[in-house]
């Protein structure tokens, strides 16, 4: 790659590209997670869809391995690499809104709080995720579950159309009836299949919300608290969000100091409708179990509880997931659980199960890349602390609790909760019936795996 080459590589930007010799180059190239530390050769920051035509070209013709990075936070770091080239998509933060159609049209460097401020004005929301600061592009690949899930379903389920970028630089539209086989396989295959520069949502009735956190006491109360969540979920309505985890109260306002650290079991709600619906909503969980430690639900804007537990996860802490797919909560799993995310290494440690159920399930598992349909849950083993001194300790915890509970759970994981160490067959797993077709259409679009920073899956 001579200098000729990189130089009229950036003469055929609108954007910038970021050199290793620049001022700027450690605060661009600082990934969400504090535990990655990877250092490209060049940051190309792209400001539309002609500048991602132009950096992929690049990659392509100079050998360049290609990492692609939208808006958020990947929790493997693969939206970067090592010495190569990172297209780096967050100055693209276009949002548009049509409230007539309901529809939304979305820029790949956004959040799913920049989405979410644009579509509340209208009185709408799209189904996204449970944290303000996830980026819509590898949420949105990847599946997308979140507190609008059970009544409008996954995020891929409201995905209209993509404009995509592909291997060999072309640059498409994919939707039900241009390219459909690209657009199938964009609903939950990750990033393997190019680059996506605009995304078409369809956005749902969604303005105030019963929303928010319920603690208990994880030692005295934890089992008992999934339990009845488990069985509470069958007969919830639609129109509540809902999902269970184990954590700890941080050690932080606004939070009871008197319960600071504690282990706690958690139940955090955003019920789409009036208060007094979301009381009876929540009234055939609560009545059948003990006080909490706090319970603050009440009223506020779809975007507030999105972006809730934000200001506890900036940019730059150590993180370290491991995911899994959940077919049922037994008792034996609980009682795994709850001994694990007692041995956390930090207050700020999680294990979060999210419901796969509602509209989820009214959706074919051939319809769309993403197969876990039929699944009850999708589990994620959260390690997080601010000192880089723990990541290992983050590591060795977050295994062991995924070593336990695993023989209670499928074979595959939602793909946004996986790193980048795990074992071999994990993403055909994921896949399960889907795989091989997705094998498929990689090879069409992307036969020499130009994309393949990322789960991925290697063309047929």
């Amino acid at each position: 790659m001579t200098d000729q080459a990189v130089a009229t590589f950036q003469q055929n930007l609108r954007g910038r590209v970021v050199h290793p010799t620049d001022a700027d180059y450690d605060a661009v190239r600082a990934l969400y997670n504090g535990m990655i530390d990877k250092r490209p050769r060049l940051i190309a920051r792209a400001v539309d869809a002609a500048d991602v035509i132009s950096a992929v070209n690049f990659a392509r013709e100079q050998g360049l391995l290609l990492a692609i990075r939208g808006g958020g936070h990947n929790g493997p770091g693969l939206g970067s690499c090592d010495d190569g080239l990172v297209i780096d998509l967050s100055m693209m933060k276009s949002v548009h809104v049509d409230p007539a159609t309901r529809t939304v049209r979305v820029e790949p460097g956004c959040t799913s709080a920049d989405v979410d401020h644009a579509t509340h004005a209208f009185g709408l929301a799209v189904p996204f995720g449970v944290v303000g600061s996830t980026g819509v592009a590898g949420l949105t690949l990847g599946g997308g579950t979140g507190y609008l899930t059970r009544k409008f379903g996954l995020t891929v389920d409201n995905l209209l159309e993509a404009d995509v970028v592909l291997a060999d630089g072309r640059f498409v539209t994919a939707n039900a009836k241009e390219h459909p086989d690209l657009f199938w396989a964009l609903r939950g295959g990750g990033g393997n299949f190019g680059v996506v520069t605009s995304f078409l949502f369809q956005a749902h009735p969604v303005n105030m919300v019963f929303a928010g956190p319920i603690f208990w006491d994880a030692a005295k109360d934890g089992k008992t608290v999934m339990r009845t969540f488990h069985e509470f979920l069958a007969d919830a309505p639609e129109d509540l969000g809902t999902f269970v985890g184990l954590k700890s109260v941080p050690p932080t306002d606004p939070f009871p100091k008197e319960h600071w650290n504690k282990r706690a079991c958690a139940v955090i709600s955003c019920f789409n409708g009036p208060e007094a619906e979301g009381r009876k909503a929540m009234a055939p969980l609560l009545e059948r179990l003990p006080a909490p430690l706090f319970n603050w639900m009440g009223m506020m804007p779809m975007p507030a509880i999105n972006g809730l537990f934000d200001p506890f996860f900036p940019k730059g802490l150590q993180w370290y997931w491991k995911g899994d797919f959940v077919k049922s909560l037994t008792d034996p799993a609980i009682d795994v659980h709850i001994a694990q995310a007692a041995e956390a290494p930090s207050p700020f440690c999680l294990m979060h199960l999210y419901p796969i159920d509602g509209a989820v399930r009214r959706v074919a598992k051939d319809a769309t890349a993403w197969p876990m349909r039929d699944a009850t849950y999708s589990m994620v083993i959260a390690g997080i602390d601010s000192d880089p001194k723990n990541a290992d300790a983050l590591k060795t915890w977050g295994r062991a609790y995924w070593r336990a509970v695993h023989p209670f759970n499928l074979e595959g994981a939602y793909v946004n909760f996986m790193m980048d160490d795990e074992a071999d067959g994990r993403v055909e797993a994921t896949y399960g019936e889907n795989y091989a077709r997705l094998a498929s259409i990689k090879a069409k679009f992307d036969p020499k795996n130009l994309f393949r920073v990322n789960q991925n899956i290697k063309p047929a």
